[in-house]
């Protein structure tokens, strides 16, 4: 059983910066890759950015290209997500999600264990 749990959500005026991290419970070897996906209110979930655990290789979704960052530390099992010059329509719930094959995938049904999801809401 794998645990992926997310914080650092919050409310953030446009333009700002949050930083979301993401534990995992077990720890995690180079099979592995962790994505960040969101879900804005009226919306299908959507692939955010993905990380290949062993090297560190990153895949982003066009719209948070060159604002966000995916990052992964060994020591704390855990992934990050910083965001920068947030805009209204990056509001959405946010989840990390891990996909067992150790390639970055796009699509929801690679990923076998998802967190609860951390809320972002951005102000204009």
């Amino acid at each position: 059983q794998v645990t992926l749990v997310e914080s650092g959500g919050g409310l953030v005026q446009a333009g700002g910066s949050l930083r979301l991290s993401c534990a995992i419970s077990t720890r995690t070897y180079g099979q592995s890759s962790l994505g960040w996906f969101r879900q804005a209110p009226g919306k299908e979930r959507e692939f955010v950015a993905g990380i290949r655990w062993r090297d560190g290789t990153t895949d982003y979704a066009d719209s948070v290209k060159g604002r966000f960052t995916i990052s992964r530390e060994y020591a704390a099992n855990t992934v990050y997500l910083q965001m920068n010059t947030l805009k209204v329509e990056d509001t959405a719930v946010y989840y990390c999600a891990r996909d067992p094959s150790g390639w970055i995938h796009r699509g929801e049904a690679s990923y076998d264990y998802w967190g609860q999801g951390t809320q972002v809401s951005v102000s204009s």
